[in-house]
């Protein structure tokens, strides 16, 4: 259904920029085919040596997780990628969370959607690494929750050994901890106590694996 796509083309066939490239994020374009709108993840425009070894990790990485989510509801559809660079995705009709916050309150029932569709995909043996990103969760105009950039997403299969099965547990943890950060914006109330807690208890390890994160950014951010 895309395959006249190419990277070349893809300035003159998008209908906007929906986020201009940095020297670390790639350039996000909406186009529409055959009047389907889709969002195209495009590193090709970045630096030669971050798109063709960053970005043609991070396109392949978040190809495989959304082959293991597919036809999940709440997840977009994956249409393949352009030359291994670029990433053709569903276009989900929303507002990001970061927009939505400025706007209103999230509802009890959005956060029952949200919490299903977080127990959904960790029942696929995903999680996704990256929830507490507001951009990353879009609401629908009828409330209900899309997760997006898959990117850093870890399948359960890479991590079958010990010490990186506990790794995993840790990063669903996370997955779970983002939902309770939310609903402490939106729903203080229906937070309980020990969730409050549990959020609040900062480990060691989280702590260092933080350090190293932020490390790792403005590493890249100088070779980029």
């Amino acid at each position: 259904m895309f395959e006249t796509l190419t990277l070349a083309n893809l300035p003159q066939r998008a209908l906007k920029v929906i986020r201009p490239p940095s020297s670390t994020r790639p350039v996000i374009w909406l186009v529409e085919e055959y009047g389907a709108k889709v969002v195209v993840k495009d590193f090709s425009r970045n630096g030669f040596f971050y798109r063709n070894i960053f970005g043609r990790f991070l396109i392949w990485r978040e190809e495989k997780a959304y082959r293991r989510l597919k036809n999940l509801e709440g997840v977009p559809r994956c249409y393949g990628t352009i030359d291994g660079l670029a990433i053709i995705t569903e276009f989900i009709d929303g507002k990001t969370l970061k927009q939505i916050e400025k706007e209103r309150r999230l509802t009890p029932s959005f956060f029952s959607r949200f919490e299903e569709l977080v127990e959904a995909f960790h029942a696929r043996g995903i999680a996704h690494c990256d929830l507490k990103r507001t951009p990353n969760i879009l609401v629908t105009r009828d409330d209900r929750p899309y997760i997006l950039d898959w990117a850093a997403a870890v399948s359960s299969n890479e991590c079958r050994i010990f010490p990186l099965t506990r790794l995993y547990n840790r990063l669903v943890r996370d997955d779970e901890m983002a939902i309770i950060k939310i609903k402490l914006r939106h729903l203080p109330e229906e937070v309980s106590a020990e969730q409050q807690l549990v959020y609040e208890r900062r480990s060691k390890a989280e702590q260092v694996v933080r350090a190293i994160r932020d490390k790792l950014r403005e590493w890249l951010q100088r070779v980029a």
